[in-house]
C-alpha cells in the first residue's frame, strides 16, 4: 500500500470512477475499452487529475473526453458519497496516450527488424 496520503486517496477515487464506467456511466459516446490509468491528487486532495485511456478514433476519444466533462458533476458526487474527505476535490480528466503511442513504437520496432532481416542483416 502505498505511504503517502494523496496517493492513496488517488487509488481510492481511481477504483471508484472505473466501477462508476463500468455500471452507472451509460452515456453512449463512452466507448467500452475506456480505462482510467491513474489518478493524481493535489497535495492538499482539492484537485484529481484523471489519466484515461480511450481505445477508438480521434473523434470517439473527444466525444468519451467531452462525455467524460459532462459527467464530472455526477462523478465527484459520488466519490464524495464514498469517501470521506473534508472536500470534494474537483476532478480533471485527461487523455492518456501512452498505450497509443508504445504500440506505435512497437509496431515501428517490427517493422525495422523485418526491414533489417530482408537487407540480411544479422540480429541482436
Amino acid at each position: 500500500m502505498r505511504q503517502n496520503r494523496a496517493a492513496r486517496v488517488g487509488d481510492e477515487i481511481q477504483k471508484i470512477i472505473s466501477q462508476l464506467l463500468l455500471t452507472e456511466i451509460k452515456d453512449p459516446r463512452v466507448p467500452m475499452m475506456t480505462s482510467v490509468l491513474e489518478v493524481r491528487m493535489s497535495s492538499d486532495l482539492t484537485h484529481a487529475n484523471v489519466y484515461l485511456s480511450v481505445y477508438g478514433s480521434e473523434k470517439e476519444k473527444q466525444d468519451c473526453m467531452a462525455a467524460m466533462e459532462r459527467a464530472s458533476g455526477f462523478i465527484r458526487t459520488q466519490v464524495a458519497k464514498r469517501i470521506k474527505l473534508r472536500v470534494a476535490p474537483e476532478l480533471h480528466f485527461k487523455l492518456d496516450e501512452s498505450i497509443q503511442k508504445g504500440m506505435e513504437l512497437m509496431d515501428l520496432i517490427d517493422r525495422t527488424m523485418k526491414e533489417d532481416r530482408a537487407r540480411g542483416g544479422s540480429d541482436v
